[in-house]
């Protein structure tokens, strides 16, 4: 720990940490730049190109957004000096052709104390991201910032790998110029833009055809160039690009039993999964019976709850907490789940179930495992069922069928969610997504109904039969069906498909393109 951390902790003074962001992808911070930002007490940061970064801080951090006031570092040496932590996120490495050497300047000169951490540079990161081994053609790695060379011919004796920043602008010329200093043209050259993110793009080149290659690409900053024979590598090497859903934008509508792990396996694959809630959940309409049964709860009427949503079981909570119940309310009671999810929201809130089923996990499951009643044994016959206003006969009728008596209650009710902001309507009905996910049939209908309906150039993605036939009533095409029931066999479904598009295109010696990239009028180039 440093002093001025150890001071800080303590409240005798603040200091101002320098924190490299790294190249783009938000995972590549350090675990130190994490941990200050988990500290900051003021944050000086560009929001629109690191904003994802503020999620390792505490609620309540004072924010200022560079991009919008130039000068809100100044202001905030003055908390560093009244005692708070402020970090300053700066782009890659702060140490590399950095912009805020003036403000490391500034806080040695105002006796503030200050730390630097570096970040991952994007000399090194972008490479590995695009399949260019960095140091692997020559005994020299040479990184150059292209804003202040005038004279490239010093540089066109590199034994290795030249890696330029800021030129993507003048990137011809710096081709031509290192041409005339003595390369020759069909030296290979790569240029990335938006490294190590998913809008990452690489065009592969030779120093003589550097001008017309990148004609169309239009390619911005933050970009790479790189010269040299490792570019020869990326057939082999690359990794990210190649991605079976490297970029592709897909919708997934949320459902009140959607795992949170879905967007994350979708991420593996190179996507940029958008969650869009279709169902609300609401209070019943009237809660009279809720408060009965919680009252029969305890007062011993039941022998069996029967848990078949993680959503009844957060309802049966907030119940607990308007009467200052808790846990021990169970005390005696035998608790069923129908799996996982409802399990683990169960176990939140101090109460392990007495029956999960083994196999599959639904009322089915459930009443495959379920004891039947014995007179001998249950001292009560009763089962209490809270549940959405969705029915669950099944499991009702199975009980009855056991000896058993179930009170059936509505403990929330399962409602169409309100619409999506306007610019995710627009972005369904036009195409702007590559993929979207049906999770069930309700969600395909209320996916339309809330939003509208997807593009015809957006792959269709379904888990089963049933809601491969609701999507056809709507008449969207099928592309893909996951070959078992689960969400994460669904995503794996897509990906196959991505990879064999992928390939496609490969082998027909074409650029592999995005679904939305094929609509009439689409830039050609990811972005």
């Amino acid at each position: 720990m440093t002093t001025s951390e150890h001071h800080h902790e303590h409240g005798i003074g603040g200091f101002v940490a320098f924190v490299g962001a790294g190249p783009g992808d938000e995972n590549l911070l350090t675990l130190r730049g994490a941990d200050l930002l988990s500290k900051a007490d003021v944050v000086v940061v560009d929001r629109e190109s690191y904003g994802p970064l503020l999620r390792h801080c505490r609620a309540g951090v004072d924010v200022r957004d560079v991009a919008a006031d130039p000068g809100a570092l100044a202001g905030a040496v003055g908390a560093a000096k009244a005692g708070k932590l402020v970090v300053r996120v700066c782009p890659g490495d702060p140490s590399f052709f950095s912009s805020v050497s003036d403000e490391v300047a500034a806080c040695s000169q105002d006796e503030v104390d200050f730390e630097i951490v570096p970040g991952v540079p994007p000399a090194t990161a972008v490479l590995t991201y695009a399949g260019i081994p960095p140091a692997s053609s020559g005994p020299e790695f040479r990184i150059v910032d292209a804003s202040q060379i005038d004279d490239w011919s010093r540089h066109a004796s590199v034994e290795g790998t030249l890696v330029i920043y800021n030129g993507v602008a003048e990137a011809p010329a710096i081709g031509k110029a290192l041409i005339a200093a003595g390369l020759p043209d069909y030296t290979p050259v790569a240029v990335t833009s938006d490294g190590t993110t998913t809008e990452q793009y690489t065009v592969v080149s030779s120093l003589g055809r550097l001008g017309p290659d990148l004609k169309h690409a239009g390619m911005t900053e933050p970009a790479l160039i790189v010269v040299g024979d490792a570019v020869g590598q990326r057939e082999k090497h690359s990794w990210f690009e190649t991605k079976p859903l490297f970029g592709w934008r897909v919708l997934v509508p949320r459902t009140k039993e959607q795992a949170a792990g879905l967007s994350e396996q979708l991420r593996s694959y190179g996507a940029v999964p958008e969650e869009v809630p279709t169902i609300s959940v609401e209070p019943p309409r009237t809660p009279q019976q809720m408060d009965r049964a919680i009252k029969g709860l305890v007062t011993g009427r039941y022998e069996w709850v029967a848990f078949t949503s993680a959503n009844a079981v957060k309802a049966v909570r907030e119940k607990f907490d308007e009467y200052g119940l808790d846990a021990r309310a169970f005390a005696g009671l035998k608790v069923a789940a129908v799996g996982e999810a409802t399990a683990k929201a169960l176990v939140e809130f101090g109460v392990k179930p007495d029956l999960l089923p083994t196999g599959e996990q639904s009322s089915e499951g459930l009443l495959e495992e379920w004891p039947p009643y014995d007179s001998m044994l249950d001292p009560i016959n009763r089962v209490l069922l809270p549940r959405a206003d969705i029915a669950t006969d099944t499991l009702v009728a199975g009980l009855t069928e056991l000896g058993w008596e179930c009170d059936d209650v509505t403990a929330y009710r399962t409602v169409r969610a309100a619409p999506p902001p306007e610019e995710i309507r627009n972005a369904i009905k036009s195409g702007g997504f590559d993929a979207v996910l049906f999770t069930s049939s309700s969600t395909v209908r209320n996916l339309v109904g809330i939003a509208g309906k997807p593009h015809n150039v957006t792959v269709i993605a379904v888990i089963g039969p049933q809601t491969a036939k609701t999507a056809e009533e709507f008449n969207l095409r099928v592309d893909v069906m996951a070959d078992k029931p689960s969400a994460s066999a669904l995503a794996a479904a897509l990906a196959e498909y991505g990879a064999k598009q992928r390939q496609a295109a490969v082998s027909a010696g074409e650029i592999p393109r995005r679904p939305s990239q094929t609509r009439r009028g689409a830039r050609r180039r990811p972005k």
